[in-house]
């Protein structure tokens, strides 16, 4: 017979409920700035709800009305030097944040509210209806609300989109030095993604200062939470990660902050992440001013239940009857609070011209500029200015022959030698000699704390990652070991990171480089081969470069490293073993962004390429009749491309071929086709030509393999069948 041994889980799991005498030794001053946030939030929530009824709110307004307990409780642990970020329902843990910041010693309730705290109410205001005075100029609205200087890191469309962003302020904050903690809200339809559980482990595993409070309004849009999970008491996820972890009523605002204060101590004295549990209650549908029983997903009897627990009327109870305020100044501090609220919101209204009595609208004044929509997709790269410029062909300096794979490891290494704020990550980055290509090699016996080998959870250390480039004191470098990785962490580099700076304001810089390796004829098949390139060709936001030789690839990455836009770097294993005259001890040098290099001259025809392809279209070239300029494109994206040097080459050949190894359905070229033939179209013999892979993604076949990508035959080919030579 087998013996049986009952396991424990490591790390406590506690409920944590108050007690009268808990309510009788509460600071005074405590429950008097508990009171006035949460009367704050509930009149700012109760007023956008108005607007909302009214059609004056463009697009949700995501109402936390009955949640304010659990923002207020928690917040008030904290500091202006931490951390918050949350979801889209979101506007009390942004006012609970940005109140306590402009207001650090607490809030009469009984006085007239300050000049600060009036303008958090009305930029927050601003930015829910889309104004340009608004904490992200209109462009966030109710789901996506950031004051970085209030440590109010920004709110999140995407169902815990912004769980791994909050572990990366919380590294940031302890490779800093600093006893600064991070706070990530999500509620129950979040704590079944994977984004938050991969960040669970990774924030267990490094032992990061955040706090995952889960706020459990019972229902992800109109589905209960028994329905979706068999553990309904959501903290005990934490319990799996060997994070400890707390439950509490989130009604019960001075129960949040006893729990919420024991899990910041703990963060604070370098003991690792937490999870707070705090079960809350919407009393309004995901979106707009009516109840859930309108919809048919809850009773009437359940609405009220939860409504007969308010978290503001039982502060306010116990104020009274302690004797810290009266019943009277409880009525007249709540008709103060509306009637500030009332004069923020006038500020942005106007009677309707001919409209009907009381009918308003926003003064069309306080709107964005048209012009504004795509200011702040990138940087303006001022950060490059003045910086030195070499190229192959006009460096005076001693060079020698090395592989490629070494220039990467090498121009890490110059870079992370000058500069502390550079940190790499990624799986087996700090192992195996380098990583599996020895891209990484010797970096981590020399930079033990800022080479970071992690998890195989690409979603959350690239979200990780996004959170400590917009932190702004470190800038991360993460590996990707395939391209088709980024499908795996897609949220994160195409929602989070790319959209970040835009999204709130076009201000946040986001200093990331993402190095990814194409692999596709290394037998590795089709989830380990693609070039992503077409597809970050249509991401705003990423800037991409592909580097063709080992000079060019010190002088990129340099680039790469000094921009505040993230930037892919891609690289192709078919270049790793290939050699290159790069200097002999110059590893500082740029190439600027948005310069493509003219590798051959010529007048028939101009082929536009880049990365490996780029050696097989000049061997292509080479072996046969046709005067062709090739034209190594080295940056992608949008804003970066040179049409300065493809322009002048179109005008001269008359002819275009776009020369890809990927896979035609991603192509890079087919946006690049379009673009050109608009350009261009008066100086075109023909349509622009192109050579790619075949529809199929590489298989692992050799065969197979090789008829899916493009190399120098096809190249060739191409060319013989445009110009009959």
């Amino acid at each position: 017979m087998p013996t049986y041994k009952k396991l424990t889980p490591t790390s406590p799991w506690v409920d944590v409920a108050t007690t009268k005498k808990d309510w009788d030794s509460a600071d005074p001053a405590l429950l008097m700035t508990m009171f006035s946030q949460t009367l704050l939030i509930r009149t700012f929530e109760e007023y956008v709800l108005s607007l909302a009824s009214q059609g004056l709110v463009h697009g949700p307004a995501h109402s936390s009305i009955g949640q304010e307990g659990g923002a207020v409780g928690s917040v008030l642990t904290l500091t202006g030097r931490d951390y918050v970020n949350g979801s889209h329902r979101g506007h009390h843990q942004f006012l609970a944040k940005t109140l306590g910041y402009v207001a650090p010693d607490g809030i009469d309730p009984r006085a007239p509210l300050s000049e600060a705290l009036r303008t958090v109410l009305s930029r927050s205001l601003s930015e829910i209806c889309g104004l340009a005075d608004g904490y992200c100029r209109g462009r966030g609205g109710s789901m996506h609300l950031r004051w970085r200087e209030a440590g109010a890191m920004g709110t999140n469309a995407i169902v815990g989109g912004g769980v791994p962003q909050a572990a990366g302020f919380a590294w940031a904050a302890r490779h800093a030095g600093t006893d600064a903690v991070s706070i990530s809200y999500f509620g129950d339809g979040a704590v079944n993604i994977g984004s938050v559980l991969e960040s669970l482990n990774l924030a267990g595993a490094w032992q990061l200062p955040v706090c995952f409070f889960i706020e459990n309004n019972q229902y992800a849009v109109s589905t209960h939470v028994d329905e979706v999970t068999a553990e309904p008491r959501l903290s005990a996820r934490g319990l799996g990660f060997n994070i400890p972890s707390w439950r509490v009523d989130g009604m019960d605002p001075l129960a949040v902050h006893l729990a919420t204060g024991e899990a910041v101590a703990h963060m604070r004295q370098g003991k690792g992440p937490t999870v707070v549990e705090a079960d809350v209650y919407r009393y309004f549908h995901q979106n707009g001013p009516f109840p859930g029983s309108a919809f048919g997903y809850r009773t009437k009897e359940e609405e009220q239940r939860w409504r007969e627990r308010d978290p503001l009327a039982l502060v306010s109870s116990h104020l009274v009857r302690r004797g810290i305020l009266t019943e009277e100044e409880v009525t007249q501090c709540t008709r103060r609070a509306r009637a500030e609220m009332e004069a923020v919101g006038d500020e942005l209204l106007e009677p309707v011209p001919g409209g009907k009595p009381g009918q308003r609208q926003i003064k069309p004044q306080l709107w964005p500029d048209p012009d504004f929509r795509d200011v702040g997709i990138r940087g303006s790269l001022g950060e490059l200015e003045g910086v030195r410029t070499a190229e192959l062909s006009d460096f005076a300096g001693a060079t020698q022959e090395r592989k490629f794979i070494d220039v990467v490891a090498g121009v890490m290494h110059r870079r992370m030698s000058e500069d502390d704020r550079i940190i790499v990550m990624g799986e087996d980055v700090h192992r195996l000699k380098g990583g599996t290509n020895g891209a990484t090699r010797g970096l981590s016996e020399l930079f033990p704390t800022r080479v970071l080998g992690t998890p195989i959870s690409e979603n959350a250390f690239a979200g990780l990652a996004g959170g400590i480039a917009l932190e702004g004191r470190y800038r991360p470098v993460v590996e990707f070991m395939y391209a088709d990785f980024m499908w795996v962490a897609a949220d994160q580099l195409f929602n989070q990171i790319g959209k970040a700076r835009h999204m709130f304001g076009g201000e946040s810089d986001v200093p990331l480089v993402l190095r990814s390796k194409v692999a596709m004829g290394t037998g590795y098949g089709s989830q380990h081969s693609m070039d992503p390139a077409g597809i970050l060709a249509t991401a705003a936001g990423w800037r991409v470069v592909a580097p063709s030789s080992p000079f060019d690839y010190i002088g990129l990455m340099n680039s790469a490293l000094r921009c505040d836009d993230p930037v892919v770097v891609l690289e192709h294993v078919d270049l790793y073993g290939t050699t290159g005259e790069v200097p002999v001890d110059d590893y500082d040098y740029h190439l600027p962004v948005g310069k493509a290099a003219v590798r051959r001259t010529g007048s028939d025809i101009t082929v536009l390429t880049y990365l490996a392809m780029t050696k097989y279209v000049l061997q292509a070239v080479e072996g046969g009749d046709v005067d062709a300029e090739v034209v190594d494109l080295r940056w992608l994206d949008r804003a970066s491309i040179d049409w300065d040097t493809i322009g002048a080459s179109i005008r001269k050949t008359g002819n275009v071929l776009i020369a890809e190894q990927g896979a035609l359905g991603t192509s890079y070229g087919g946006w690049l086709a379009d673009e050109i033939q608009r350009r261009y179209f008066d100086w075109l013999d023909q349509p622009v030509q192109r050579v790619t892979g075949g529809e199929a993604s590489p298989s692992i076949s050799k065969v197979l393999e090789r008829a899916a990508i493009a190399q120098t035959e096809e190249v060739a080919a191409q060319l013989k069948k445009i110009t009959g030579r």
